[in-house]
């Protein structure tokens, strides 16, 4: 992956997506406080609390510093946090996507407006080949925005994640730099 020396700021037509910050904590956790999104991801515990806030800015940021990934806030054009979004090096030229967003702003088109801008940073500012992502199957909405951005349903990885003692499948899909 190609190092980026400052953390890049991209617009939308109705987004910005930027660095997250400390100042977005209380909005992540608001935001992530609802089941649904445990439920719905391998990543997001419930209950979702301050400290897990934190330590995924951490995170985010120590991935930003190592070269090894971007994870970027989703903002409307207020500047207000809505979701967020990364792209994380795994290895051979090829990344892995993942995103989420408020429950108040489902289903209006931002994730994929995100996920098509990220994917197109991915290919030209990072020299990725591939760009890959996930979803559990009790979550459809998840894969129709990796169909809408151009992937494709590569496979069903079987029994792929375990959460909450249950063996869960997940679908793959990708898409390539030409």
């Amino acid at each position: 992956m190609k190092e980026l020396n400052e953390f890049p700021i991209i617009e939308t037509e109705r987004l910005i997506l930027s660095q997250l910050e400390e100042a977005d904590i209380p909005f992540i956790v608001e935001y992530l406080q609802h089941r649904i999104y445990s439920d719905l991801t391998s990543n997001i515990p419930y209950p979702y609390t301050e400290d897990d806030a934190r330590f995924w800015l951490k995170m985010s940021k120590d991935a930003f510093e190592n070269n090894s990934g971007y994870t970027f806030g989703i903002r409307n054009k207020e500047n207000q946090l809505i979701g967020a979004i990364g792209l994380h090096d795994r290895d051979d030229d090829k990344a892995e996507l993942g995103y989420w967003i408020g429950m108040p702003y489902w289903n209006k088109g931002y994730v994929t407006e995100a996920a098509r801008a990220i994917v197109d940073f991915g290919f030209k500012e990072l020299n990725f080949n591939k760009i890959f992502a996930t979803h559990f199957l009790h979550n459809p909405a998840s894969g129709k925005i990796m169909e809408k951005i151009g992937m494709e349903r590569e496979a069903i990885l079987k029994q792929e994640i375990k959460k909450d003692g249950e063996y869960l499948d997940l679908a793959l899909y990708s898409i390539f730099k030409e």
